[in-house]
């Protein structure tokens, strides 16, 4: 166990929710669609540039969260498709595969949104997006030099997500 400003992290994970090597890109978004921090490991290709990239992925995360709350079969309410929702409201989109990766998907009750895209066959990360997303609190959020909005740019919580990252098994 390890500990970060005096909260306890458990890192503790099962080996099938591995990302390890597999581990392409990671994206945190807040509730307005700026993209706080990109980070890539293993990208084999490049098509957009950063910022059109940023807009492509929030776009689709806002369709998908959207689609999945419309099609929700347990909801009596149907909202519009694109109709704006809070945090946590609607279906809970976790994660999407095709045949060259996966993009898991977690959103906090604040409206950070965590994208991480994997291999594949790489299993349930929301344990590991939960730990990312501590790793966020206590590095970034609680660091009295952060402005909320901006971009992450803080050595100490890269190199922590970095070993966590490539610590995934």
């Amino acid at each position: 166990m390890q500990f970060f400003g005096g909260s306890e992290i458990s890192p503790s994970l099962p080996a099938s929710t591995a990302a390890g090597n597999n581990a392409h890109m990671i994206y945190v978004f807040n509730r307005n669609g700026v993209c706080l921090l990109y980070r890539e490991w293993n990208r084999p290709v490049r098509t957009l540039n950063a910022q059109q990239d940023h807009k492509l992925m929030f776009g689709l995360l806002f369709s998908l969260k959207s689609l999945t709350t419309k099609m929700d079969p347990t909801s009596l309410e149907k909202r519009n498709l694109g109709v704006p929702q809070l945090p946590g409201q609607g279906c809970s989109f976790h994660s999407f595969h095709t045949n060259t990766y996966k993009l898991s998907f977690m959103e906090t009750p604040s409206g950070i949104k965590i994208i991480l895209v994997t291999h594949p066959r790489t299993g349930d990360l929301r344990d590991p997006l939960k730990y990312i997303y501590n790793l966020y609190v206590e590095y970034v959020v609680k660091n009295p030099l952060y402005t909320p909005g901006t971009p992450i740019r803080f050595e100490l919580f890269n190199t922590a997500l970095d070993q966590y990252v490539r610590s995934l098994s």
